[in-house]
């Protein structure tokens, strides 16, 4: 489904009003948010793709990471998961099914998460993710209209696996790209979000198919500001800008640039490889965090010394504008 769909989707429907909503489908946050008392929320999300690699075991891994991420990037504590499998059993065997289970169940644990279960159907393509549901305090939600002028851009993972896919696909990879995008795509982001919401941190969202770029708009339309990012401090997967100059760019990212277009502008110096990279679809991508300018020196500090050794500030939040701007410099 491609950038504005779901919203198209929706459009017309109306959803009654509930106070204890505290982020659902009107702010197109990454997990909807329920108050259940005055110092406790509920986060619930889902997630499931199919295959980006070979390997049902790293899938798994994959497809874990990113459905976690959602309760991540709202602050959370993920404490509970179910299976979503679609399967066909009947054509390629229980085998890969078990090492898809596997991977997810590796990065559950690694998680802390409690697997109760889940769901599956026979289907002609494969897909597996999770509903991950989570804890919050109310006052401590992050979401992506949180920004404030003045604040820094952070990202915590380097971008690239839409491209280095392709090459995947195309059968030019390298190795040591390959290695590089599993193991960013399985890094799960518990980390960066603990660091912060010990920051403070109010302003935030995970970079996953609509793009670096994509993502970035988003949060400028919900916090009504103007953004600029620096396109070359943007961290980049081993061998994606090389990927990007062979023109091994996904349709997503061309869907990505079409869409978000009106909300953006491009310096004439940024080469059309870097371009495509900043709107490249990310598969369990990094959190963008939106951090007071007195603070982010030492919360990228805490980010590099937890191990997320791949985040780099990128940009800042320039002022107020009613549509969200997004500069790419």
């Amino acid at each position: 489904m491609g950038p504005g769909d779901l919203d198209q989707a929706l459009c017309g429907i109306d959803l009654p009003p509930d106070p204890n909503v505290l982020a659902g489908l009107k702010g197109s946050e990454d997990a909807g948010v329920y108050r259940l008392t005055d110092d406790l929320a509920l986060i619930q999300t889902v997630d499931f793709f199919t295959p980006i690699v070979d390997d049902p075991r790293v899938f798994g891994r994959a497809a874990a990471a990113n459905s976690l991420s959602d309760v991540y990037a709202m602050g959370g504590r993920a404490l509970t998961a179910l299976n979503i499998v679609c399967f066909p059993v009947r054509k390629l065997g229980l085998e890969p099914l078990k090492k898809i289970l596997q991977g997810g169940l590796d990065i559950l644990n690694e998680a802390g998460v409690a697997l109760l279960g889940g769901h599956s159907v026979e289907d002609d393509e494969p897909k597996y993710g999770l509903c991950v549901s989570g804890l919050v305090h109310p006052d401590k939600i992050m979401t992506n209209s949180g920004l404030r002028p003045g604040d820094k851009i952070i990202l915590t993972k380097p971008v690239g696996t839409g491209v280095i896919a392709a090459a995947i696909k195309g059968g030019i990879a390298s190795g040591p790209s390959m290695d590089a995008m599993i193991r960013s795509m399985c890094a799960i982001n518990k980390q960066a979000s603990e660091v912060a919401v010990s920051f403070g941190v109010k302003a935030c969202t995970d970079v996953t198919g609509f793009g670096l770029a994509g993502h970035l708009v988003e949060m400028a339309r919900a916090s009504r500001c103007r953004i600029r990012i620096y396109a070359r401090a943007v961290p980049l997967i081993e061998g994606a800008m090389e990927a990007a100059s062979m023109g091994l760019v996904p349709a997503g990212a061309h869907s990505n640039r079409k869409f978000f277009s009106p909300w953006m502008t491009v310096s004439p110096r940024i080469s059309e490889e870097l371009r495509d990279l900043m709107v490249d679809p990310q598969t369990s991508g990094g959190l963008i965090l939106g951090i007071p300018a007195d603070r982010a020196a030492a919360a990228l500090e805490a980010l590099l010394a937890q191990g997320v050794h791949a985040a780099a500030e990128i940009g800042e939040v320039l002022d107020s504008h009613p549509q969200g701007l997004l500069e790419i410099a």
